[in-house]
């Protein structure tokens, strides 16, 4: 079901023009800052994989990929990506990318089972990128300190923005603060997730949330990811499984915390097998990516994934994400979007 966030006396600060114009000037000024932090090469990527080689990101496990029939193939199928998170490893090792270099890309996908709404579209767009890096790197404090380097490319991003219209106002503070998900749980028990989620992100501004997708004391996970590419079970600070996060955000236009990128240290051969157990996915280490990752030739990483359309939507303090890319949208939510002064591209 799709669900609209409605703030009051909402008005854009940008005209459709403008809007254009500063999308284009964010997603360029901040790959070219990102690149620099991180030491990334461009490269191309594919929109669609083969279905059946471990390659394509299942996400939570749960979300259908687009398919379709290749004829010259003898109508092998083909899934739309839903990021790159696992083709970006192979990557690396395919183009000999050395430790401390990496690789970015855009990457457009499809996600059919979206609950559509101010934040999530059938269409994404992100930045994903993967770094090499060494035994040693695989650490919470390596974690942290890749998390402080995109979010002072975010900060130099907001500064150029608000300089090139006067209209918006610095929103990000100047540090981001870090928890890990189990240090959440315990501050609000009683809260679901994603309550958590919002009142940390209320009272800091800018939260990174370590431990994604490994089981918390009270049994459950603080939100779902595939077992076979962040590592969530390697035990990292104060005794706590976990190398990967989420980046989130306040917005105050539609009074919500904003999840901006998805990221982590990916998997070794001890987590993968860990993590396939727990699972019980255990049939995947027959797949291509999987086999290649056993067999020790593909190297070790730390990558994620940007949401272009939210950082622009954040920046530009536009109400809802169609306002900042072209989309299919219930029609009562088309409707209900232009009488609230959200005009949907």
């Amino acid at each position: 079901m799709s669900y609209l966030i409605k703030p009051a006396n909402y008005r854009p600060l940008l005209d459709l023009q403008q809007t254009e114009q500063g999308i284009k000037m964010i997603k360029e000024f901040f790959q070219q800052n990102l690149s620099s932090e991180l030491r990334l090469r461009r490269v191309t990527a594919p929109l669609f994989v083969l279905k059946g080689m471990g390659i394509n990101d299942d996400l939570s496990g749960r979300e259908r990929p687009v398919t379709f029939p290749i004829k010259d193939l003898g109508d092998a199928e083909a899934e739309v990506v839903h990021s790159l998170a696992k083709w970006k490893r192979v990557t690396l090792a395919d183009y000999s990318i050395e430790p401390g270099y990496g690789i970015y890309t855009d990457m457009n996908a499809i996600r059919a089972d979206e609950e559509l709404g101010n934040l999530h579209s059938l269409y994404v767009d992100q930045w994903d990128w993967e770094r090499v890096i060494t035994e040693k790197d695989r650490t919470v404090t390596f974690l942290k300190d890749t998390v402080s380097r995109i979010y002072a490319a975010m900060l130099r991003t907001e500064f150029m923005v608000c300089e090139s219209y006067p209209q918006i106002k610095p929103f990000l503070p100047k540090d981001i603060f870090f928890i890990h998900a189990e240090e959440l749980r315990q501050l609000y028990p009683d809260m679901t997730s994603k309550q958590r989620e919002s009142e940390i992100t209320r009272k800091y501004g800018a939260v990174f949330i370590i431990g994604i997708g490994c089981k918390l004391s009270d049994g459950k996970e603080h939100d779902l990811r595939a077992p076979d590419y962040d590592d969530y079970t390697t035990v990292g600070e104060n005794n706590l499984p976990g190398l990967n996060g989420d980046l989130l955000v306040w917005d105050s236009v539609i009074d919500r915390a904003v999840e901006l990128s998805s990221m982590g240290i990916r998997v070794n051969q001890e987590a993968l097998i860990r993590q396939l157990a727990l699972a019980g996915k255990e049939e995947r280490k027959k797949l291509y990516f999987h086999k290649r990752l056993l067999e020790g030739t593909l190297p070790l990483s730390i990558g994620g994934g940007i949401g272009q359309s939210r950082l622009c939507m954040v920046y530009l303090r536009k109400a809802h994400i169609g306002e900042i890319q072209a989309s299919i949208w219930p029609t009562d939510m088309r409707e209900e979007c232009a009488e609230l002064g959200m005009p949907l591209i």
